[in-house]
């Protein structure tokens, strides 16, 4: 699938809020929000396959290279709810306009940093807006639509960050590794500014919540469903990073592949994201917390399963597919999940959960790596991280449980698993 065929894929005549935006304005702002994702996916992997580059460039070695990854995660961490809460009580589209603005700045200092230092602060600053657009993109994407295809949406926003993994990261790596290091941060830069020129526009005007505000925003964090979905994305997907991780020698030791190999397997994957993407919004139609446990369910057999799966390379390739699809089916679900919940906090409760994306991803990459100084072998950490899928199924019975006897907690339609149509 190509970068324009899946981001066109963004219409749906049936999909369109009725007097609201015509099924073109509909399918144009979606695509200026997927665009975005496009470019922050394209910036958040694509360092990891060029830490060799980045090592000789700015004259470090190769794990210390690995903190320009986690400065960009921990520019997502503290920039989702600070940015979130902060322009809480601005109108949308001109918050949308200068996140991407400030995610140039960062990928554009980025481009130029002349010493390890200051590109440590040009990923750290590129990685502020990352939560706070998606989540702001969110409830706008879901604002376009009726009630019932609000998670289609919101899936749709996303997949431009799953479509970078097929296009976006592959071209950036071949760019960085013949011209330089730089050369992709400086094309993710140009992707921010043809983002800020699409949602203007595309993207029609929105004010902001009536009553909103940091204050508001914070309120949301009083509410236990809030910190519960929040609680399954970091367990949910800390499994499925334990695995991912480390998917380079799982190919390599296990499946025996070579190391040329990999890059067209990282491929398969980023195809399995795209696919989960699409389909999100079809599973969601069944109800959002029976899609949770459902997802969350099938995420504890694909990794209990995925270190048998990946000692043969007849059966690694589907397996590494599988493990992009089926957690991405859950990311819309969660962000539609939190949005519902938070009530007033609906900016923040969304932003969060790419928070707790990041932590998933360190806390997952951390007991990967602990099973492995322990001296297992490259098939238990997904095994590790099948426990922790079935932690995430025990939190969302207990969120599905507190919220039939307290729907005023959260919301009363998507509370239980057997609401539909959401």
């Amino acid at each position: 699938m190509t970068e324009s065929a899946a981001l066109h894929d963004i219409c749906d005549d049936t999909a369109v809020r009725p007097g609201s935006e015509t099924t073109s304005h509909v399918r144009l702002a979606l695509l200026a929000l997927a665009l975005g994702g496009f470019g922050i996916g394209t910036t958040e992997f694509v360092t990891m396959g060029l830490l060799p580059q980045i090592a000789d460039g700015v004259s470090i070695d190769i794990p210390t290279a690995g903190h320009v990854v986690s400065a960009y995660a921990l520019g997502v961490v503290v920039g989702a709810p600070a940015l979130a809460a902060l322009t809480a009580r601005l109108p949308r589209k001109p918050v949308l306009v200068w996140l991407m603005v400030l995610f140039a700045v960062g990928n554009f200092a980025s481009a130029l940093a002349p010493s390890y230092g200051t590109l440590l602060v040009g990923r750290f600053v590129a990685g502020l807006p990352h939560g706070a657009f998606f989540g702001l993109g969110s409830v706008v994407a879901a604002s376009l639509v009726p009630a019932h295809r609000r998670t289609w949406a919101v899936a749709m926003m996303l997949a431009g960050l799953t479509v970078a993994n097929i296009l976006g990261v592959p071209v950036a790596t071949l760019l960085g590794q013949h011209l330089g290091w730089q050369w992709p941060y400086a094309l993710v830069a140009l992707i921010a500014v043809l983002t800020v020129l699409a949602v203007l526009a595309w993207v029609p005007s929105q004010p902001a919540d009536a009553g909103a505000g940091v204050a508001a925003e914070l309120r949301s964090l009083r509410r236990p469903q809030v910190w519960l979905a929040l609680a399954i994305g970091t367990v949910g997907f800390g499994g499925m990073f334990a695995t991912f991780s480390y998917i380079t020698p799982t190919m390599t030791e296990l499946a025996g592949f070579g190391e040329r190999t990999v890059p067209a397997i990282l491929v398969v994957y980023g195809v399995g994201m795209t696919t989960g993407a699409f389909l999100a919004g079809r599973v969601a139609q069944r109800g959002i917390m029976r899609g949770i446990v459902l997802s969350l369910l099938a995420i504890a057999v694909l990794l209990a399963a995925f270190g048998f799966l990946a000692q043969t390379k007849v059966t690694a390739v589907p397996a590494v597919f599988l493990l992009g699809l089926v957690p991405t089916i859950l990311v819309p679900m969660l962000q539609t999940r939190l949005m519902d919940v938070a009530h007033e906090g609906q900016s923040l409760a969304a932003a969060l959960n790419h928070s707790t994306l990041n932590i998933a991803n360190a806390l997952g990459a951390w007991l990967g790596g602990v099973v492995l100084a322990a001296g297992y072998g490259y098939e238990w950490p997904s095994r590790l991280g099948a426990g922790l899928a079935v932690l995430g199924v025990l939190v969302a019975g207990f969120s599905a449980w507190l919220g039939r006897r307290s729907p005023e907690e959260g919301d009363p339609a998507t509370n239980a698993l057997t609401d539909r149509g959401r």
